[in-house]
């Protein structure tokens, strides 16, 4: 069980770099990051599909393979760590099996007593107003990290209200992640970035 703040069964959480950043690495991290983002791409192609199956298990079995969400979690970890080192949150790149400075973790559901069996039908549609304001969100997010990697590079620091808000976004994300695909929990995500 994780133990955060909010009471939401994800935590999701980057330290934030004390110090100068590496500039010369901030400069050229879109060419950097390459090999991880097709590294993340090859191995999240299947998420979809896995996202799918276990709906299908929860509905039609009442169960939830821990494999299966083991699997779920170390992907969505990595994808974290790749969102963080490409976003300049961090400049470590990202490990395939460490967390690093970043914190995910999804609590493992009990589906007879934490998930309704016909949610994965619907949870798609329900988290609907999330995307919409994630979406919002997302473009914001972009325009701070264009910020970011210049003021980086001209001071070499993130700016901390650009990093909090950059972190914030990701850990809604994170939370609806976990309610549409990893499909860990049946609680409604909240609206906030905190």
């Amino acid at each position: 069980m994780t133990s955060n703040v909010t009471g939401y069964p994800v935590e999701y959480d980057v330290v934030y770099p004390e110090g100068k950043r590496n500039r010369l690495t901030t400069l050229f991290r879109f060419i950097l990051g390459l090999p991880a983002m097709l590294m993340v791409a090859l191995v999240t192609g299947g998420g979809a599909a896995l996202a799918v199956a276990t709906g299908l298990m929860i509905l039609f079995r009442g169960k939830y393979p821990r494999a299966w969400f083991d699997w779920q979690v170390e992907i969505a970890r990595l994808s974290a760590r790749f969102e963080a080192y490409m976003g300049y949150l961090r400049d470590e790149y990202p490990a395939t099996d460490d967390q690093q400075a970043v914190t995910l973790d999804f609590d493992y559901p009990d589906v007879a007593s934490d998930l309704r069996r016909g949610m994965p039908l619907v949870k798609w549609l329900l988290a609907v107003p999330h995307y919409v304001v994630l979406i919002i969100l997302w473009a914001a997010q972009t325009i701070v990290s264009v910020i970011a990697w210049l003021v980086i590079i001209i001071a070499g620091v993130y700016p901390r209200r650009m990093f909090n808000f950059s972190v914030g976004v990701n850990r809604w994300t994170q939370r609806v992640n976990a309610y549409v695909f990893v499909l860990s929990t049946d609680r409604y995500p909240p609206f906030r970035l905190k």
